[in-house]
């Protein structure tokens, strides 16, 4: 364990988390909801913090970032636990395995999964590896906000670029705490119904839908995720909507929707039609996005960046293997007309 510093006291030895949008008052003896943070007699600590799990080198576009050093690599990792309880998660066997009743099991479920590494390890293994940057993922950062903002700031100070892969929940006192470290971030939008955040996903919309307004205006380059899961969130109204939202922010923003396949608690529904992400596709492009991709299905023929005006291929991708054409990565144009496109390309 290690004391935290996104908390407060609230008097009679109860605390406050501050690393999300739960806010989450915790009595001492018991953890909030990503049941990783731990009120020990009024002291909130980080059951989590230098228990990392993956430490794995990834393509920058599994992220999946599109506007972000393409053809790059990152280091990946994460930790067990997780603020949301989404029934179709693609890695419940590490962020669910520390919902339990007593510290005791969700501790031994943390070691069962992880191993030990500080910050300092975690960048050092980036540089040895020729990563570009650490990719902050596989379950939600801000759980464990102050093992990755140790590291974002070392992984900075070595000319190492961050990313956050999220479920866009981040509190306010997050976002300052960490954001000058970040570069890139992917948001999960997982629908536009709240009814769908609160039975699906045993969360909230609201925090979401401001996190991505303000982590794009901040200027650190933003991507946002659907995964279309068939029957829940692929209504042409819903898909209408969130296309609509995104292009109120900037008809800039990457939209990935990506293909559901059956997992964890949601067994029991059919995998994504094709037809179904391609329809989506066209209802983003329709709303006035500039940006779409089509994902976790072959063919890839959605998958290349094209210059919203003159359409040159500027990216071209084949599943993880990418290559830049008619992108002139300098300077963030097209090769060919001179159209800007949006991200970091250098």
């Amino acid at each position: 364990m290690k004391k935290a510093v996104l908390y407060k006291n609230l008097g009679h030895a109860t605390v406050q988390c501050l690393a999300c949008a739960w806010y989450c008052r915790i009595a001492p003896g018991h953890t909030g909801v990503c049941s990783t943070r731990y009120n020990d007699a009024g002291s909130l600590y980080s059951l989590v913090y230098g228990k990392a799990i993956g430490l794995h080198m990834d393509p920058v576009e599994k992220k999946p970032l599109y506007h972000f050093l393409p053809g790059k690599n990152l280091l990946s990792f994460g930790t067990a636990g997780c603020n949301f309880g989404c029934l179709f998660c693609q890695n419940w066997e590490m962020s669910q395995a520390t919902k339990s009743k007593t510290i005791q099991n969700i501790q031994q479920a943390i070691n069962r999964l992880s191993i030990t590494s500080t910050p300092r390890k975690i960048v050092d293994l980036a540089l040895k590896n020729g990563a570009s940057g650490i990719a902050y993922t596989y379950n939600e950062p801000a759980i464990f906000i102050e093992y990755a903002c140790d590291t974002a700031r070392l992984a900075k100070k070595k000319g190492l670029k961050n990313v956050y892969v999220s479920n866009g929940f981040e509190s306010h006192e997050s976002f300052a705490y960490i954001g000058k470290y970040l570069d890139a971030i992917n948001i999960d939008l997982k629908s536009f119904q709240p009814q769908f955040y609160r039975k699906i996903c045993k969360a909230a919309i609201e925090p979401v839908k401001e996190n991505i307004k303000k982590f794009f205006k901040s200027g650190i380059e933003t991507e946002v995720t659907t995964l279309l899961i068939p029957g829940y969130n692929n209504s042409d109204k819903e898909l209408q909507e969130i296309a609509g939202f995104l292009c109120k922010i900037s008809s800039d923003i990457p939209w990935h929707v990506s293909a559901f396949y059956p997992d964890y608690r949601m067994r029991d529904v059919p995998p994504t039609p094709y037809h179904d992400l391609l329809r989506a596709y066209h209802i983003g492009k329709k709303a006035g996005l500039k940006y779409i991709y089509v994902g976790n299905v072959s063919p890839t023929e959605y998958s290349d960046t094209r210059c919203p005006h003159c359409h040159e291929v500027l990216v071209q991708r084949a599943g993880y293997v990418t290559r830049v054409r008619k992108l002139d990565t300098q300077k963030g144009v097209c090769g060919r007309c001179g159209e800007h496109i949006y991200g970091i390309w250098n």
